[in-house]
Order: C-alpha cells, then sequence, then structure tokens
C-alpha cells in the first residue's frame, strides 16, 4: 500500500509498481474510497494543477502510482476536510518543498469571511454556510438558486451536510457543459425515489430496539445507496451508448 504525501497509509488506494495506468484504471481504483469520482473530476483535478499525468505521443494520460495517490489525498481532503482546490494545491506544493505544511481547516468565521485555522482532523460531518460556500468555490447567489430547485437542502438550524460540498461540486463542474441547475431537477427526482426504496429496505431496522440492528441498518444504508450510485451510472451509460475508458 503506498504512502500518502501526509505519510500516512493511502486509504484502500493500492498501487505497488511501477507501471501506468489509463484514465480508465486510475478511475476504477480510486471508486473503491470514492463511489462519485468521475473522469470528468479526474481531468478537472489535472486542469486545476492538482495532478500532472504523463502523455502517450498519442495524446493518452498515463498516471504513475505516486499521482493515484496524489489523487486520493486531494479527494479525502476535500471529502473530509471541506477545504477549496486552491488550499489544497498550496498545501501539496509546500509538502513537495518540504515544507512543514499543516493541514488547515475552515472552522470560522471573521467578520463573515470563512478563516483558515490548523486542524488535524475534522470532528464533524456538518459545515456551516461560509464553509460549503469556500469548499465548493462558488458564490452566494448561486447556492441561493441551487437551494431554490431544491438540489441542496440546509438543515433545520441552518448548518449543511458534508456532502453539499460534494453535491456543489458537481453542480458547478456541470454548468461548465451548459447544464444549468433547472435542468437538475430530473436527477434530483430520481435521486429521491432511489433514498425512498432503500429506506423502505432497511426502515424496519432504523426502528428495531437493539442498537446493534440500528447500528446495521445504516451499514446497510450505506451498502445499498452504493449500489444504486452505480447502478444510476452504468444505466445513463447503456442509455447514452457510451462507454468509460
Amino acid at each position: 500500500m503506498l504512502k500518502s504525501p501526509s505519510g500516512g497509509a493511502g486509504h484502500g488506494i493500492a498501487a505497488t509498481d511501477s507501471r501506468l495506468m489509463s484514465i480508465g484504471t486510475v478511475l476504477n481504483v480510486l471508486r473503491e474510497e470514492f463511489p462519485d469520482i468521475t473522469i470528468s473530476k479526474i481531468r478537472f483535478l489535472e486542469s486545476e494543477g492538482l495532478v500532472e499525468p504523463q502523455r502517450t505521443p498519442s495524446g493518452y494520460r498515463k498516471f504513475s502510482a505516486q499521482d493515484v495517490e496524489r489523487l486520493g489525498h486531494v479527494l479525502r481532503m476535500q471529502r473530509d476536510h471541506y477545504l477549496p482546490l486552491k488550499v489544497i494545491r498550496e498545501h501539496l506544493d509546500a509538502m513537495g518543498r518540504g515544507e512543514a505544511a499543516p493541514l488547515p481547516a475552515l472552522s470560522r468565521q471573521r467578520d463573515g469571511e470563512a478563516v483558515l485555522e490548523a486542524a488535524e482532523r475534522p470532528t464533524a460531518a456538518r459545515i456551516g454556510r461560509a464553509q460549503l460556500l469556500a469548499a465548493a468555490e462558488i458564490g452566494e447567489q448561486e447556492l441561493e438558486e441551487w437551494e431554490s430547485y431544491g438540489l441542496i437542502t440546509p438543515l433545520p438550524d441552518g448548518a449543511y451536510d458534508a456532502e453539499a460540498v460534494t453535491v456543489a461540486s458537481l453542480v458547478a463542474e456541470l454548468g461548465r457543459f451548459g447544464i444549468e441547475p433547472r435542468h437538475l431537477r430530473v436527477m434530483k427526482g430520481a435521486a429521491d425515489r432511489e433514498a425512498g426504496l432503500v429506506d423502505q429496505v432497511v426502515a424496519p431496522l432504523r426502528r428495531h430496539r437493539n442498537p446493534q440492528t440500528r447500528a446495521h441498518a445504516e451499514a446497510r444504508a450505506k451498502e445499498l445507496a452504493g449500489l444504486t450510485v452505480k447502478l444510476h451510472a452504468a444505466l445513463v451509460q447503456t442509455a447514452l451508448g457510451v462507454r468509460l475508458p
């Protein structure tokens, strides 16, 4: 198992030899830990200078084991620490220069703006509005529009589930292809129906008096969610007649 840039284990991303990998192979490796990763996301991270794969004479990307580990580290910092790409890039560049680089985290506000502070690990799967805006690199107007279409929904106390960062980033990425939030309502409806199906399966377990059974319900819900995501992706690819490389 590879070591991450921070010196820790590679969190399930294993590539133990020096052979170069295609972007499709990299996608399959990363999906073990990041089920929502897409080729577009990998290309976007490359365009942002967070990874620099080699190119064949015909122009195909070829990734080393170190490239894959770096991608995993970037995705982990987004997922677990809600950091904007600019901050992640600066952190990795500092580590590449051999400098001490404590991992920053968005943890409080000053004069209405998010402030970066040193932190070792996130402590909650909830973030504030300013954190969401900074992590997804979007503006207040964009977030308000996405909320009006139900793509992102704040919790009763005004905070957001950490997964809102992933949703916001994907909505923004689709926007670069001309797909507007209003176009995504059909996807939100499909996601709600899929969630309802999973909930029907696990609801009896969640109501059980035994705490272990309730815990099993959460694990089962996570497993079913992963399967529905994979099925949805496969159905979309089949409908379009495309196949990921």
